[in-house]
């Protein structure tokens, strides 16, 4: 996009429904500095082992297998698969440093206390999901959909993604956003943290902004499935719908005849099946919305003051935290987290372009000079997971208004336009690439 040698190339990997990028910072006689941003895919994606395979050698050839900085942002697959399902390849990267929120440091406290809760919740969700699948095999079921974000199996979980990022390096850094810039002076740009935010109703706050964040909602959901579900999952007939007496399994019924013809027919839509489990569904969503609010987001200030931000998949209460930070650089100026914004040049879109997980007020409105926005998504398999929308079509409309003066609007599932390619988009089936 500019005439003179670039201060940072961003490289986006159109790998599917999923975040992995790729960004190298230019400094004087051709050195760089590189820094890998997740690297995952939903589960459910065709060939996915393959797909990250191809991502992470890419990675590995354009970086010559040296990583500076490695970023997990969140604990969700489509965030981190890459490193198990890829890890032959991962494995030859040679990584200086590792970053991860301090949600995920087991010396602290707080998040200890945050783990155990979100632990509990999921292993809770995934007794109900063994429940759901044992009996109701042939329905799917949303909170199964939900489930794939925390991982492909006992073995692939988001968990053992994480240990392979943070097994990567010995010097792993847990961000905090009251902790000082990186300064990487020999590169001319400094990297803040911005979240996760520390305040619990910021963490729990995942709506709109007019809605309070707390405590309250998600863990009521917690208690009523401890106290209600739980015994009903474990077959404590005290606590199931009916009688064990009334009982009859389905796979036996459905050969029986009278409930062939009585009970799936086009009036099945009536049946209670598995609907007393939906409880699970609440707890399931609202966990993975928390743990999207964990995550990492960082501005990559650059050279003359121009900003790189990556969201992750930060929610409303994420965002709203940023208006709270502040920094004082080198020449004793206030540096803030809406300054910040208003500087950026580059958005990667939250959380796939979600209907929640970018800010209005506290976000595009502030993002005076945004040049690229990109959102990592693939539509066709958000259809195909019952999720809608995705991307959001209003907040399309907006990020294409915010960057039609200076730049272009990119999807990573869409060839890009002819606008963006005259601007200085570089595009390949695997990633777009943009110098700033």
């Amino acid at each position: 996009m500019n005439a003179r040698p670039p201060r940072a190339t961003v490289r986006i990997y159109r790998h599917g429904l999923g975040d992995c990028h790729l960004v190298t910072l230019h400094g004087d006689g051709g050195a760089t500095y590189r820094i890998l941003i997740d690297c995952g895919v939903i589960i459910g994606t065709a060939n996915a082992t393959k797909m990250m395979t191809d991502v992470m050698e890419n990675v590995r050839q354009e970086s010559n297998d040296k990583i500076d900085l490695l970023v997990a942002t969140h604990k969700h697959w489509d965030h981190l698969s890459g490193f198990v399902q890829a890890k032959d390849t991962f494995a030859k990267l040679n990584v200086d440093e590792v970053w991860m929120a301090w949600t995920e440091n087991p010396d602290d406290k707080q998040a200890g206390e945050l783990r155990k809760e979100n632990d509990e919740a999921l292993a809770m969700l995934q007794s109900a999901a063994l429940r759901l699948q044992m009996d109701t095999p042939d329905i799917e079921h949303p909170l199964l959909e939900l489930l794939g974000f925390f991982g492909a199996s006992a073995r692939m979980t988001t968990q053992s993604a994480l240990e392979a990022v943070r097994k990567k390096s010995s010097n792993v850094r847990y961000c905090d956003p009251e902790d000082k810039p990186r300064d990487l002076e020999s590169f001319g740009a400094k990297i803040y943290v911005l979240g996760p935010p520390r305040d619990e109703a910021r963490l729990r706050n995942m709506n709109a902004p007019k809605t309070p964040g707390d405590k309250t909602t998600y863990k009521m959901a917690m208690d009523a499935f401890n106290r209600y579900l739980t015994p009903a999952i474990n077959e404590d007939e005290s606590q199931l719908p009916f009688s064990r007496r009334y009982n009859i399994p389905t796979q036996a019924a459905q050969t029986v005849p009278f409930f062939q013809e009585r009970y799936w027919n086009p009036q099945d839509w009536r049946r209670i099946d598995d609907a007393w489990l939906d409880d699970a569904t609440s707890l399931a969503l609202q966990l993975d919305n928390v743990v999207n609010n964990t995550s990492l987001v960082m501005a990559i200030e650059l050279d003359g003051g121009d900003v790189l931000l990556f969201a992750a998949d930060a929610q409303v209460g994420n965002w709203l935290s940023w208006g709270d930070r502040k920094w004082t650089d080198q020449n004793g100026m206030e540096v803030t987290g809406p300054d910040l914004i208003g500087r950026a040049v580059f958005y990667k879109v939250g959380h796939h372009g979600s209907s929640n997980a970018t800010g209005r007020e506290c976000g595009i409105e502030l993002m005076k000079n945004l040049a690229v926005a990109v959102v990592p998504v693939d539509h066709e398999m958000a259809l195909k997971r019952k999720w809608g929308d995705l991307p959001f079509n209003t907040l399309m409309d907006a990020l294409e208004e915010a960057t039609k003066a200076h730049g272009y609007t990119l999807r990573t599932d869409q060839p890009p336009s002819s606008t963006a390619l005259t601007r200085g988009l570089r595009s390949d089936p695997l990633y777009f690439e943009i110098d700033f």
